[in-house]
């Protein structure tokens, strides 16, 4: 095979830690439009009507397309399905359109020989394709693994086969949620079993001379995605292949959750140089995806390689099976560092401060009668205020941040602490006791002010870059501290200019389309640090971007990387033509009456094909069961079978109740 412009060093999963350079993967043909190698990373989607209702099909899929999608993926769960994409296929080339179209196949090894005659490439899961999801504890001697392995081979060969002799592509796609039980036997619930779940089949397509094939590491947690991901291009490269990936966070939800989740997962792993193709799964209808997806790949297809004032030498190369850096930091006077989770720094010196209730947009809200502010899960840490002083009390658990020059004036200094440029606080004779920020890059660690800095533990560094590759200068950042053996706590600050986001859905918060780039960048420049373990806090600047949004996404991107839980988590599938229910409607109707119960995560499944699963990395699932009827689980345990719709999220509540983790939502 062709091994061209791979990575040759063991335990690497990219080509740089501190430039950005496009992993090289081989390329493999998909219809007219070819995946991997030097090819654009490409956009796709799944379709979410009955794959029987040809025409819905036909033209939710020419939607999606008009929206950006390379490829359209449907279900085929039975024969009958996988026959029926040839109507499909025949009627959008009647129109005029030639997108490749994608079989999405589990469970039935049939569908898939009937699909791939017809399609330009099936997905099957490892997973349940010819093995099996009971969750039941196997055991295994090695030669009983071995048989295992030899049965599912005999049932998988005919379909590669046929994909040989009709040019269609495959992808081996692995969700978290559906590892068999051989897998989650052997290897546990883990990133290392859902590789190894793939490599079995990719061997298995090599041993048959096919390699048209392209590879997914799908989870709903972006930790366990990344993970995956970085393991399978390290067991890749250590056995000489290089297929294109299929990046995409599983069961993401709607709404902003969604995207952030997304951005997370799939940002991070785009900013280490991986992924070939792009699939944003949203709560929403298909074509709402694609744009997200754009808007995330667009940014790496113009990104420098070369970095400016970048320092040639390279961090350390780094693999998979540890964070980035191992960076700790010590606490500074109990309230940020260490073992504490993230704080979030806010803006809101443009705001009007003579009006005590524009902290609601930062989670304190003022009541005038009492006279008190009443604060939440999602209240920020820190609010900065510049050089502009309120005309109002603020709330005694909210931390203030001045400008050094007028920190120093200010006569009460209590809960209020000073910003620093690195010369100020070089210079300054006039320091807080408690905690000092002080504003610092990664090209200042090597100048003479930096060197003459009097280090102490009431230090927070706020990290700013104004690199392309912004996200490479700040990681190389926390590894330069590291190897000079500086643990002080340190502050991701990133700072986003209307002009930042121009061309398609550069607006922020478009009412006509609820998403905006600030999300999407933020999430992948701070979440790739903090999905690793880096940094201490983080405050996105955005001058354009409404303050009560800003909080609400720094808020989410802390619990998208499970670095800080400030809510309820939702787990919901984008849907597909297999659903059972209306899943926008019913994720809606779950989140009115459970958003309340923070940390909680709920999985809400159109159908039986991940939702077991996926409750892996749920406290409580919503299972679509057929017409009308819902399966709760605790876990990966069955609670109650075929309850009605109508009374099921009644029922999930009361199962909440008795395990004790019910509270009742404070109405204020």
């Amino acid at each position: 095979m062709n091994t061209s412009n791979m990575l040759t060093l063991p335990g690497i999963y990219c080509n740089s830690k501190v430039e950005y350079s496009r992993w090289k993967t081989r390329e493999i043909q998909i219809g007219d439009i070819p995946m991997g190698g030097d090819n654009p990373i490409r956009i796709q989607s799944m379709t979410t009507v009955d794959t029987m209702d040809t025409l819905g099909s036909v033209e939710q899929t020419i939607r999606m397309v008009e929206a950006g999608c390379e490829y359209v993926r449907i279900t085929a769960p039975s024969i009958k399905e996988a026959q029926n994409l040839a109507n499909i296929k025949s009627e959008l080339r009647k129109r005029g359109y030639n997108v490749p179209l994608v079989a999405d196949i589990h469970f039935t090894p049939n569908a898939a020989e009937v699909a791939a005659r017809i399609v330009e490439k099936v997905r099957v899961n490892p997973g349940n394709y010819a093995d099996k999801k009971k969750f039941d504890l196997l055991s295994y001697t090695e030669a009983e693994y071995k048989l295992e392995l030899e049965r599912i081979y005999t049932k998988f060969t005919p379909l590669v086969n046929i994909c040989k002799e009709y040019g269609t592509a495959m992808r081996i796609g692995t969700n978290h949620g559906s590892l068999s039980d051989r897998i989650m036997s052997h290897y546990g619930d883990t990133p290392e079993g859902m590789v190894e779940s793939a490599m079995e089949f990719i061997r298995m397509c090599e041993d048959l001379n096919f390699y048209n094939l392209c590879i997914s590491m799908k989870s709903s947690n972006p930790q366990v995605m990344v993970k995956a991901y970085r393991l399978l291009v390290e067991k890749m490269v250590s056995e000489n292949m290089n297929y294109p990936l299929h990046l995409g966070v599983t069961e993401a939800g709607d709404g902003e959750d969604g995207r952030v989740k997304s951005a997370v997962g799939i940002g991070t792993l785009l900013e280490d140089g991986l992924g070939d193709t792009v699939r944003v799964s949203l709560t929403e209808e298909p074509e709402r995806e694609a744009p997200v997806a754009i808007a995330l790949v667009n940014r790496y297809s113009q990104r420098k390689t070369v970095l400016a004032n970048q320092p040639k030498e390279e961090i350390t190369q780094l693999s998979s099976d540890s964070p980035v850096v191992s960076y700790q930091s010590q606490e500074v006077n109990t309230f940020i560092g260490g073992s504490l989770v993230p704080r979030i720094v806010t803006d809101i010196s443009n705001e009007n401060l003579k009006d005590a209730q524009i902290l609601t947009k930062v989670g304190y809200r003022y009541d005038i009668l009492l006279d008190k502010y009443h604060m939440g899960e999602q209240s920020v840490d820190f609010v900065y205020l510049g050089d502009h002083l309120p005309s109002f009390n603020m709330p005694a658990n909210l931390k203030q941040v001045y400008n050094f020059g007028t920190w120093s004036n200010l006569k009460d200094k209590t809960n209020i602490h000073p910003l620093y440029t690195l010369e100020e606080f070089v210079h300054a004779d006039n320091k807080d006791n408690v905690l000092n920020m002080v504003k610092i890059r990664n090209t200042d660690l090597t100048s003479p002010l930096f060197e003459s800095l009097p280090l102490d533990k009431t230090i927070v560094f706020i990290l700013e870059t104004d690199h392309t590759h912004g996200m490479a200068d700040q990681r190389q950042f926390f590894r330069n501290l590291q190897e000079i053996g500086i643990d002080n706590p340190v502050i991701i600050k990133r700072s986003y200019r209307k002009e930042d986001f121009s061309g398609p859905m550069g607006e922020f918060m478009n009412p006509e389309e609820p998403i905006s780039k600030i999300q999407l960048y933020a999430s992948t420049d701070m979440g790739a640090l903090l999905i690793d373990g880096l940094g201490s806090g983080i405050w996105i600047d955005s001058p354009a971007t409404p303050l009560e949004n800003i909080a609400s996404l720094s808020f989410g991107i802390l619990q998208a990387t499970r670095s800080r839980i400030s809510k309820t988590e939702y787990i919901s599938c984008p849907s597909c033509g297999r659903t059972l229910f209306d899943l926008q409607e019913t994720t809606q109707m779950i989140r009115s009456r459970t958003n309340h119960l923070k940390g909680l995560k709920i999985g809400i499944m159109g159908c039986i094909v991940n939702g077991p699963g996926e409750m892996a990395d749920a406290d409580y699932g919503y299972v679509g069961a057929g017409p009308d009827k819902v399966t709760l689980y605790r876990g990966q345990e069955v609670v109650k079978k075929n309850v009605s719709s109508a009374q099921a999220l009644d029922e999930l509540i009361k199962i909440i109740q008795d395990d004790g983790l019910w509270i009742d939502e404070v109405q204020e």
